[in-house]
């Protein structure tokens, strides 16, 4: 009887104290590949918005404003008219 308690203190590396869970003791074995794959496509994102983003700014800084579109002949009468300026000819 006394034999079998002599290795109370000595617990195997793979049991925990507290009850029957198993802990597996195995060696790093790399990156997790959903991990990898998460960072390539979290990289190209960003990648993607800065890209934007630097071009959208050089864009600002180099390209002339648009112009505007004309207006009609028809539009510019009826703003006139707004105005209580007469068109000419009338």
């Amino acid at each position: 009887m006394s034999d079998e308690f002599e290795f109370t203190d000595k617990v195997p590396l793979s049991f925990d104290r507290l009850g029957n869970k198993i802990i597996y003791q195995t060696e790093a074995k790399g990156f997790n590949p959903g991990l990898i794959v998460l960072l390539v496509v979290g990289g190209l994102l960003l990648t993607f918005l800065v890209g934007n983003y630097v071009l959208y700014s050089y864009a600002q800084k180099t390209l002339p404003p648009r112009k505007k579109k004309p207006i009609s002949k028809k539009k510019m009468k009826k703003e006139r008219l707004k105005q209580g300026v007469s068109a000419p000819g009338e």
